[in-house]
């Protein structure tokens, strides 16, 4: 069984410690990474990220809830690469949605070009 250590219970000076400790050890490359974001801004004991299948959107649903319920509601299940490429925009919604805020106005945009010229999208 390993002890599990709550940093929150630390002094900032212990903490500083053992910071400076896994520093040491590290290989170069990963120094050199470590030095990029900057040792003070850098946090050895940051909580992970969720597993991408459960990570959630603005409205509590995981990118597999949205691709269903797009299948669902819109009826498009016409091939595996059309149902690929909604899952993996699904999943750049739910990791960041300002990552895919510029596509989401540009088909605002794009459908509302359209609609001026007397297109149907």
């Amino acid at each position: 069984m390993t002890d599990t250590i709550k940093y929150d219970t630390l002094s900032p000076e212990e903490i500083e410690e053992r910071k400076s400790y896994m520093y040491s050890k590290m290989s170069p490359r990963r120094r050199k990474f470590v030095d990029r974001v900057g040792y003070e801004k850098w946090d050895p004991f940051a909580a992970p990220f969720d597993p991408i299948d459960i990570r959630a959107d603005q409205s509590g649903m995981t990118s597999d809830h949205l691709t269903q319920l797009f299948i669902k509601e819109t009826g498009r299940n016409s091939n595996q690469e059309y149902l690929d490429a909604v899952s993996e925009f699904n999943v750049m919604l739910v990791m960041n949605f300002e990552k895919v805020r510029p596509v989401y106005e540009y088909c605002l945009w794009y459908a509302e070009h359209l609609k001026k010229q007397g297109i149907t999208p």
